[in-house]
């Protein structure tokens, strides 16, 4: 969208000249998520988000009633960005099985190291240590992990993992282990992102069965 005139929409009665309902709600997630890039959380603010986007002060809360309600939104948005890399991978007839687990785990840890404030605000303390995430985020987030499972449930059938272990529990240790390394990478502790490869290879080989 082109760059709209911070003064004209100011003076506008009505925000639905400048933009469709759902358009503003878009808009003003995209900055968010770039000013959480930029500056971290402490560095966003409505009244900011609101300056960046252009339009008034108040237009923000017609769709986020505080500074939480935008977090979880960024959050949402990172859960269905990351659904949609996963799907790529999972409607690719030219892979196997078990090149798309290998492929899923790599993109994944890409997805995490690359986007590391919004993996950390789809995961962190910030929202779920103080159960502060909205129904709209828990929307995805939730069916995010039972996919997950499901897809446990699919390589098991399929001879990619153990079938001999439980798929809730391989799906939560199998996902524990990406997010464990996940952490490691974007900590920068014990772990180098310039060896990404080789420990996507070394995790994918622990769970993988041998002949797949």
């Amino acid at each position: 969208m082109p760059a709209m005139n911070t003064k004209t929409i100011e003076r506008s009665p009505d925000l639905k000249k400048q933009y469709h309902h759902g358009d503003l709600r878009n808009k003003l997630v995209q900055a968010a998520t770039e000013m959480l890039v930029e500056s971290g959380i402490e560095g966003l603010s409505l009244r900011k988000l609101a300056d960046r986007v252009g339009v008034s002060r108040t237009a923000p809360y017609h769709h986020f009633k505080d500074k939480n309600a935008l977090l979880c939104a960024i959050a949402q948005s990172g859960f269905l960005r990351w659904q949609s890399v996963l799907e790529g991978i999972l409607q690719k007839p030219v892979l196997s099985e078990a090149e798309k687990y290998r492929a899923m785990v790599k993109a994944y840890l890409q997805y995490a190291t690359e986007s590391p404030e919004i993996y950390e605000l789809m995961f962190g303390r910030t929202i779920w240590k103080s159960e502060s995430a909205t129904p709209d985020l828990k929307s995805v987030a939730y069916p995010c992990f039972q996919n997950h499972v499901e897809l446990v449930r699919r390589w098991q059938a399929e001879g990619v993992l153990a079938a001999t272990e439980d798929s809730l529990r391989l799906a939560q240790v199998s996902w524990a282990t990406m997010h464990g390394l996940a952490r490691l990478l974007i900590d920068g502790v014990y772990a180098d992102v310039a060896h990404l490869d080789d420990m996507c290879d070394c995790l994918i080989n622990s769970f993988i069965k041998s002949n797949s």
